[in-house]
């Protein structure tokens, strides 16, 4: 059985605030730390029924990218949604609502 893994590692200021965010895989073709400003992880407990969540992003990420992130985030989860269980509706609502937090951003830059 072939094993990945996949490692952060974070720098943290005196009051524990990410710094700087590096990450590495075993599947990645570079060998070297590659640096990022934001992770966001979820887990589903199966005994819980609940989903863990490790959302974390350096001092340093602009909030325009920040929100951009998010938006990528939830059009990721939309694709997933469509390729693990086929629901359409879903999948549509979460890109219709990914494409309405686009033009607000867009409103805001104007």
């Amino acid at each position: 059985m072939k094993k990945s893994t996949i490692r952060f590692d974070v720098e943290l200021d005196e009051q524990n605030i990410p710094e700087r965010i590096r990450w590495d895989a075993t599947d990645k073709p570079d060998a070297e730390l590659s640096e990022t400003k934001a992770i966001s992880i979820s887990l589903w407990d199966h005994v819980q029924k609940n989903t863990l969540r490790i959302d974390l992003w350096s001092k340093d990420m602009p909030i325009d990218e920040m929100k951009r992130f998010y938006i990528d985030c939830i059009g990721g989860l939309a694709q997933s949604v469509l390729s693990s269980t086929s629901d359409e509706f879903m999948a549509t609502e979460m890109r219709n609502l990914c494409d309405r937090l686009s033009e607000h951003i867009r409103q805001k830059e104007h």
